[in-house]
C-alpha cells in the first residue's frame, strides 16, 4: 500500500444534518446529530399548533 493512499484519503463527518418533522402538524427544521446515533426524536415547542410536541426525524 502506498503511503499517498492514506494521506490522500478523505475522512468522513462525523456529525450529519437531518430534517425533523412534527407529529402534529408537519413543522419542520434541521437539527445535527452523530452519524453513529440513532434515529432521533425530540420534545420541542412547535410554533404552528402553539403547544409542546413530538418531532421525529425524516432524512
Amino acid at each position: 500500500m502506498f503511503l499517498t493512499n492514506i494521506l490522500l484519503k478523505k475522512a468522513k463527518s462525523k456529525l450529519i444534518m437531518v430534517e425533523m418533522v412534527s407529529a402534529v402538524s408537519g413543522h419542520r427544521f434541521n437539527m445535527i446529530r452523530e452519524r453513529l446515533a440513532d434515529k432521533a426524536e425530540l420534545i420541542k415547542f412547535d410554533p404552528w399548533s402553539n403547544s409542546i410536541d413530538v418531532s421525529l426525524q425524516r432524512k
